[in-house]
């Protein structure tokens, strides 16, 4: 027995709306895990370590900006 015939076509769905759905899941997960980061660094220097609120600020400083470096998105060329 065959199946029932579907209207379905693989490969003929406008997938716009979830890939955008699923870009903005990463980048949102991107940079949540570096506030995260930032602040567990942050925190764990000036309690645990003892380091102080300027070498703690300074050292979370650092990596925020490294951070933000290399997880921005690269522009496209030609754009």
């Amino acid at each position: 027995m065959a199946g029932k015939p579907t209207e379905y076509h693989r490969g003929e769905m406008d997938i716009h709306e979830q890939r955008s759905t699923y870009h903005s899941f990463l980048v949102m997960s991107k940079w949540g895990a570096l506030i995260i980061m930032v602040g567990l660094l942050f925190f764990s220097l000036l309690f645990a370590v003892g380091v102080g609120f300027t070498g703690a600020a300074g050292a979370a400083i650092v990596l925020g900006g490294l951070g933000f470096a290399l997880l921005r998105e690269k522009r496209k060329s030609g754009h």
